[in-house]
């Protein structure tokens, strides 16, 4: 695991401890739903954070007798887990709001939560920043989504101030209303995490524009005369590709052994790409 990565992480791990205290606090001292909601959200941040830090560690181990092809699922599976658990907080957020409505219990008034709020959205914002920047580098899925998740709370707030405003210039009712937005909003991110995680485990196939590439640079080859059979699908966050090259069959066997390997150095020196197999068809020369 790389250092931009290990300080993203544990800065997403204190940050959201930090916040949850924070938020817990003022949120009880008030009487605010949406703040307590959103400070559930910041506890399956923390979750989030522990996660990602533990499959990026397991991602980065070499291939072993127990795991050939290495442990890049170790990211997609973490995603996974986190789009559970967070999709379990956002429904208990829905149910505690939606009785607040019901039983029609107020917020108290106060600057405080404001400022809180406000104070939270600068740092979810830098935290966002800074994620993203390190997930892009590093092409990490796990990352990634913990970037896009402080993007969520950066919105978050944003209700969240909203609804504390309302109750503070006499509107109590935004404060439950704002925090069944946020339940919905945690439940939606969950299943996007969720969605897009479960491309990797199920080993979908890459965009075409990747295809495409990797076929330009198969018939960069000297040699190469043709390609055929092609099937490329992701094994945890990288492409494997199965690829048949066309050769001309009056070359001997270690000539076309060399052309099949020079193939298979290109792909494979690609971004993203983990692994190509390459099948040799000698083809008829006229």
């Amino acid at each position: 695991m790389g250092r931009a990565e290990s300080l993203a992480i544990w800065m997403g791990i204190i940050g959201n401890a930090i916040l949850f205290g924070g938020k817990i606090v003022v949120g009880f001292t008030f009487n605010s739903i949406s703040i307590i909601s959103d400070s559930l959200n910041s506890f399956t941040d923390i979750i989030a954070s522990a996660v990602v830090f533990i499959s990026i560690r397991s991602s980065y181990r070499a291939a072993d007798a127990d795991h050939p092809f290495g442990h890049k699922r170790a990211q997609p599976i973490a995603g996974l887990v986190v789009a559970i658990f967070t999709g379990i907080v956002g429904f208990e957020v829905v149910t505690q709001a939606v009785t607040r409505l019901l039983t029609g219990a107020q917020m108290e008034k106060g600057l405080l939560p404001i400022l809180l709020v406000a104070s939270v959205m600068v740092v979810k914002l830098c935290m966002h920043l800074f994620a993203r920047v390190v997930a892009r580098r590093a092409r990490s899925t796990a990352l990634m989504a913990s970037a896009m998740d402080h993007r969520n709370d950066v919105l978050i707030s944003a209700a969240v101030l909203l609804g504390v405003v309302a109750t503070n210039l006499g509107f109590p009712v935004f404060d439950p209303v704002v925090a069944v937005l946020i339940g919905g909003w945690i439940i939606w991110a969950g299943f996007r995490i969720g969605r897009d995680n479960m491309r990797f485990l199920m080993g979908e196939a890459p965009p075409s524009d990747l295809v495409d590439r990797i076929l330009a640079a198969a018939r960069s080859v000297a040699g190469v005369m043709g390609l055929n059979d092609v099937f490329a699908h992701y094994v945890g966050t990288e492409v494997e590709i199965e690829l048949h090259i066309n050769v001309d069959r009056r070359i001997n066997i270690e000539e076309a052994h060399s052309i099949g390997k020079k193939v298979q150095k290109a792909i494979e020196d690609m971004e993203d790409i983990s692994r190509a197999f390459i099948h040799i068809d000698p083809l008829e020369v006229i």
